[in-house]
């Protein structure tokens, strides 16, 4: 009996958490601020902008990230496109080349080699390679994308005449996660849903909430909001340094914008389990504010709401066919972790309604709570320790 009822107190909670997380996504992606699609006669503005894409060993995404780049429309009437070669050992500098001089854009693109990063001083990141092509352009406004991302023809044209109506200092997008590998799928659509119902986009837009809120890939600065705040130089030593950025933002009393781009940037970010598990064993802790109790109880209530119903399922019904004399108790952990299973399946119908992520392996979801279950400790003594503290195999620590 007491195994039947610790089968259905998992059960509960999961349906219950996973009841929790699909209205509570709902309520926010409702009234949440989205981009503002593009004027058919939209002209171009009078201001200059750059964007600029630091990148460090990036020779699977820089091309691809770059064409998408230039083949945008001139969001203003002076722009141009920066990569900054941050040391790479790879192909990513001659294939950044050869994608700009295939793109009729070719004119606006140009390639920084960021050189080596100062010694004595703690840089961790993109931070050297940001620090390096805003000290270089003079540019009125700032736009950081990330190599993994790919933008829409219109989304930098629609960004600056947002960021300009918003009269905002920093304008971030929140981006549509794709999934390349089978560890994305079985991780991805989880971290989607968290990051979704954890977003406090109506406090991170509000001047008067010291709450900050930013998504790294996509980040549009005026430029003198940016160097008022000392830029990414000072933050040079900050891992997860959008949610840093945001803080600097509203604490010096600048407007923050956070919308949703959905329909405008999309970001693929791991090509496999390996890079995967470096990624958000380097951010899962800091994503949660260096708290050790919430990222502990942050990875258990996923391992509850996702692995839970797949694990008590199979339990429950040996135990029906093993111990007969309690078919109420096992009858009730089977229903509730079919219902907890049929949630996680609708939570993914929901998600391909709104953000076109296909169903597939929708069922891994019980194996994906478990690598973020894992993901949570890890991610914890990585970052308190600074032992295999890594990303792309650089030391954060």
């Amino acid at each position: 009996m007491v195994l039947a009822l610790a089968l259905i107190a998992v059960a509960a909670a999961a349906v219950v958490g996973l009841l929790v997380l699909q209205l509570g996504l709902i309520r926010v992606f409702s009234s949440a601020p989205r981009l503002a699609a593009r004027e058919p006669a939209a002209a171009a503005l009078p201001t200059s902008l750059s964007v600029v894409i630091p990148a460090y060993n990036e020779a699977a995404n820089i091309a691809a990230c770059l064409t998408s780049v230039l083949a945008n429309q001139p969001p203003c009437s002076d722009w141009q496109v920066v990569v900054v070669n941050d040391g790479s050992t790879d192909a990513t500098a001659a294939l950044a080349l050869e994608a700009a001089a295939r793109s009729p854009a070719a004119a606006r693109f140009s390639l920084l080699q960021a050189g080596p990063r100062p010694s004595g001083e703690r840089w961790v990141g993109k931070n050297w390679a940001c620090t390096r092509a805003s000290e270089t352009l003079a540019s009125e406004w700032l736009l950081f994308v990330d190599a993994d991302v790919r933008l829409q023809p219109d989304a930098v044209q629609r960004a600056l005449a947002q960021a300009i109506a918003d009269q905002a200092d920093l304008l971030s997008l929140a981006p549509r996660l794709g999934c390349a590998c089978l560890a994305e799928w079985m991780v991805q659509p989880i971290m989607a849903s968290l990051l979704g119902l954890g977003f406090p986009i109506e406090a991170a837009n509000d001047p008067a909430d010291p709450t900050a809120f930013a998504a790294g890939p996509f980040m549009l600065f005026r430029r003198l909001s940016y160097e008022r705040i000392g830029g990414h130089r000072a933050l040079a030593a900050e891992v997860v340094e959008d949610l840093a950025l945001a803080r600097q933002i509203k604490q010096s009393g600048l407007r923050l914008s956070y919308r949703l781009g959905l329909d405008a940037v999309d970001l693929q970010m791991y090509p496999n389990l390996a890079a995967l598990w470096e990624g958000w064993t380097k951010n899962w802790f800091l994503g949660l504010d260096a708290d050790v109790a919430k990222a502990l109880a942050a990875s258990s209530a996923v391992v509850v709401m996702f692995s839970g119903p797949w694990l008590v399922a199979p339990a429950a019904a040996v135990s029906l066919v093993l111990a007969p004399d309690q078919p109420a108790l096992d009858g009730a952990a089977l229903l509730l972790s079919l219902i907890g299973v049929a949630q996680q399946a609708l939570l993914r119908l929901w998600s391909r309604r709104e953000f076109q992520v296909p169903m597939h392996w929708w069922w891994l979801m019980g194996l994906g709570g478990l690598l973020v279950g894992a993901i949570g400790p890890t991610s914890t003594w990585r970052s308190l320790t600074g032992r295999g503290w890594t990303w792309k195999g650089r030391p954060l620590a």
